[in-house]
């Protein structure tokens, strides 16, 4: 066990010390922050209100909806998150028209406008039913083009209240037909706690992915380094091959936990400081049980122990980087199931299909663990998840580690099955 931890610590401290990890443990903050600071600082912006015209050679019309439509947001229809509008109602001679539209592309392009509804009459014939007359609304980029439902939903309810004005009903008595209906929510039971585990599912499959993807092939990368260098061939003579499996493993892994730590703290001051400047912001809020916390961090290190069991297997059989990049499927290939059956999971967390994937060491991290989230798992299937997951490690573990001790004095071409067997048949 003193060699793991020699081993172990080197690999540490030597990675842990690079220029690169310095920058990239800096930089990961600075962009979330970007993301978070900027994205509520252009949605301050994007809420601040929308400049209309309208166009119609019904005045009446024209006016009723630009009544309509400076509304408070909350008393229109349909539109719960549309800014403020201002409308500017212009009646429309048929002699004018060009000029009118000329005048009003200007001042799109301009950015004096956000857009403008054109209100064309329509053609009836003599002793015809009245038809509608057409609609076109133009907005100035497609930023403004979500104000065409709202332009609907107000259109839809002046024409009704004018049609109801015709039958001989009062406009108040319009307006109440016309109120628009609130539906209360109410968290049902759990809701909260099923909110915040798949939140913490998510996070789990970024942070293990973001892991897997940048230091699972760093243990793969330093075993090619150790092969390529010939140092180990002294050391083998004295450090068993499973110890320095270990310790490559414990080494490298100890660098990514601390990154991802790091970021995992950012990203909760960031957060934080973000709901303390917009206190009234809308959002998930995490609150995690105490077992949900111990279990992510059981399965978390799991999978990332897994995970780099696969990659220092692919180091021990391959002589080069790039032949252990033509392998990653192998690393990419468990994470991709996960990610196409975490939805059907999700809904029924404790489906046969959930119970039987949940227990397959490359699945288990992420699905047993979503299962102890929202679903409801006997003991015996946990218990038996962890043992299997530990085994199936130390079993890759034993695996690589035999095969290093024979590949690290080859020399050439990447071994194939048969010879891989033949390795793991030497003591």
């Amino acid at each position: 066990m003193h060699n793991v931890w020699l081993i172990a610590r080197r690999e540490y401290v030597e990675r842990i010390r690079t220029r690169g990890f310095l920058i990239t443990t800096l930089i990961i903050p600075l962009i979330m922050g970007g993301f978070i600071f900027g994205g509520a600082y252009l949605g301050s912006k994007s809420g601040s209100g929308a400049h209309i015209a309208i166009v119609s050679s019904d005045t009446r019309l024209a006016l009723d909806l630009q009544t309509e439509l400076q509304q408070p947001p909350d008393s229109l229809p349909h539109s719960a998150s549309q800014p403020r509008i201002a409308v500017d109602a212009i009646h429309l001679a048929p002699q004018s028209a060009q000029a009118t539209r000329s005048l009003l592309d200007r001042q799109l392009d301009s950015g004096r406008l956000d857009g403008y509804l054109w209100i064309a009459p329509a053609d009836t014939p003599a002793n015809a039913q009245p038809t509608r007359p057409t609609f076109t609304f133009t907005p100035r980029s497609s930023e403004q083009d979500s104000l065409r439902s709202t332009l609907a939903a107000a259109l839809g309810a002046v024409l009704l209240r004018r049609q109801l004005a015709q039958r001989g009903i009062l406009a108040s008595d319009a307006d109440s037909l016309l109120q628009p209906v609130d539906i209360l929510a109410a968290s049902a039971p759990h809701r909260q706690d099923r909110e915040s585990a798949e939140v913490s599912i998510t996070l789990l499959f970024v942070l293990m992915y973001m892991v897997i993807a940048l230091y699972g092939m760093n243990v793969a990368r330093s075993i090619i380094e150790e092969k390529t260098s010939r140092i180990f061939e002294v050391m083998l003579a004295t450090i068993r091959p499973e110890e320095m499996m270990a310790g490559k493993i414990l080494g490298v892994g100890s660098v990514g936990l601390t990154q991802v730590g790091i970021w995992l703290t950012a990203a909760l001051l960031l957060s934080a400081g973000s709901v303390a400047a917009h206190p009234g912001g809308q959002g998930v809020h995490i609150a995690l049980t105490t077992a949900q916390i111990v279990y992510f961090f059981v399965y978390f290190i799991l999978g990332y122990a897994f995970y780099s069991s696969i990659a220092a297997a692919l180091g021990a059989m391959t002589n080069s980087e790039h032949e252990v990049q033509q392998l990653n499927l192998f690393l990419v290939l468990p994470l991709f199931v996960c990610f196409l059956t975490l939805k059907s999971v999700l809904t029924y967390p404790d489906s046969a299909m959930a119970r039987v994937l949940a227990l397959i060491p490359p699945f288990t991290p992420l699905l047993m663990y979503l299962r102890v989230s929202l679903g409801h798992p006997t003991h015996a299937e946990i218990v038996t998840s962890i043992l299997l997951t530990s085994a199936s490690i130390y079993a890759i573990v034993w695996v690589t580690s035999r095969i290093y001790r024979v590949g690290v004095l080859m020399y050439g071409k990447r071994p194939n099955l048969p010879e891989l067997l033949r390795w793991l048949k030497y003591s």
